[in-house]
């Protein structure tokens, strides 16, 4: 069994989910994830392929592009996410409607094996067990990652 955890030096692994379907998505997505490489202390470490998806939320919206980028880093989490707004705020991110369309969504979905439950940050993300967006790129980059305090990531897609 795999599980996104620490690795030498301070370092953790973590589990970055990017979607977009507004203003070119793939291209979106590829900037982003420069971006995100770009971060102090980051180094993105593999990408999955990217994904369609359907709007959820009973918003009219186009399809969404989904992809998942693992990354080795010595930020905190807290830190991370703050970084990963800014970078959506860079993208004209707006945040009119719930499950809305988005030029950029940055979500944490695993960050080492820690549980973090804080009113701005949740670790793991709350729904990723319910999103096939989310858990098959997650799957391609990792078939045996362990969620921490749910499971084994695969077990879920059914």
């Amino acid at each position: 069994m795999s599980s996104v955890v620490d690795v030498a030096g301070g370092k953790s692994l973590a589990m970055i989910g990017l979607g977009s379907n507004l203003d070119f998505p793939l291209e979106q997505i590829r900037r982003a994830v420069g971006e995100i490489g770009g971060l102090p202390e980051c180094r993105v470490c593999s990408v999955s392929s990217m994904y369609e998806s359907a709007p959820i939320g009973g918003v009219e919206q186009p399809v969404f592009i989904n992809a998942v980028a693992q990354i080795e880093t010595s930020l905190s989490p807290q830190a991370l996410m703050a970084n990963l707004l800014d970078i959506e705020r860079a993208h004209h991110r707006v945040r009119i409607a719930r499950n809305g369309p988005r030029t950029l969504d940055l979500d944490i979905l695993v960050f080492g094996d820690q549980c973090i439950d804080e009113p701005s940050l949740v670790i793991p993300h709350a729904a990723l067990h319910q999103r096939a967006f989310v858990l098959l790129p997650l799957i391609e980059l990792d078939p045996e990652l362990y969620i921490p305090g749910r499971g084994l990531a695969r077990e879920f897609l059914s």
